[in-house]
């Protein structure tokens, strides 16, 4: 059967067979995904892996004071390894909002059985990337570090003003809460689309503000600002469904937003 939402006839009934889902990494920002997965009726939360064991076997649903038929057990890292994860409770698809370091731990193992693999790790190095790579060769693997929908169309609409007016000055403005360590992976990941120095990066630690990104092109006597602001971390859970509906139709491959969004701007179409 094919890995994509579908219905069975059971005497005369229909029955929605869910996409299943595994999540890995419950901080904030993966508590608010997995409200939204469980509050999606074409997905089925599973479970959720972290590295402790700090809440394990405890029901997500029952954790986030949510009403929901889905298993969504939590696991640990600590008494149970991914392989017997997988099998125990097999998945369609992985989203991964843990660590950098999480892919190496995971990532063999669900090319080997097919999983496809959603990564919203801000932050990956040569290896990482390397590995991404590889194991794209044998299931579908989608990257981005940030999954928010709104940032993506930011991104979209910025090359295309930038190719509309050459020369223009750009700079780019990244706010998030206080404890967020580094430059913004999103900020790089728009400089890089925008041929711009990463130094041109200008960063705002402050609150608890979830994550704004503002461009500013500098035209003579007049200026234009896109913005885009993550009110709440729901967001990267919309980003993250989105993503997977369109990665189930799509064959082996490494993927980003782009690829994701680019026949949506088809406007032949």
């Amino acid at each position: 059967m094919n890995k994509s939402s579908s219905f069975i006839t059971i005497e005369n009934k229909f029955i929605l067979m869910k996409i299943k889902v595994g999540l890995i990494g419950f901080g904030r920002t993966g508590k608010a995904v997995a409200s939204v997965i469980l509050q999606n009726r074409e997905f089925s939360l599973e479970w959720v892996f972290r590295k402790t064991s700090v809440l394990e076997h405890r029901s997500v649903p029952e954790f986030l004071g949510l009403e929901s038929d889905e298993p969504g057990l939590i696991f640990s890292g600590e008494h149970m390894n991914i392989k017997e994860l997988f099998e125990k409770h097999p998945i369609d698809i992985l989203i991964d909002f843990s660590s950098t370091e999480s892919i190496h731990q995971y990532g063999e193992e669900a090319a080997k059985q097919k999983i496809k693999i959603i990564s919203a790790i801000s932050h990956y190095g040569d290896k990482e990337l390397a590995l991404l790579d590889q194991l794209s060769t044998r299931t579908t693997v989608f990257w981005s570090p940030n999954i928010t929908l709104g940032v993506n169309y930011l991104l979209f609409s910025a090359q295309f003003l930038q190719k509309i007016a050459p020369g223009v000055d750009i700079e780019i403005i990244e706010e998030h809460f206080k404890q967020k360590e580094g430059v913004s992976g999103t900020a790089v990941k728009i400089a890089h689309a925008l041929d711009l120095d990463v130094s041109q990066i200008n960063s705002v630690r402050a609150g608890g503000i979830v994550g704004k990104h503002e461009l500013i092109f500098g035209f003579p006597y007049q200026t234009v600002r896109l913005i885009h602001e993550s009110i709440s971390r729901e967001a990267f859970g919309n980003g993250a469904i989105f993503v997977a509906r369109n990665l189930l139709k799509l064959p082996d491959g490494f993927y980003n937003f782009e690829d994701i969004l680019r026949p949506y701007f088809n406007i032949e179409q």
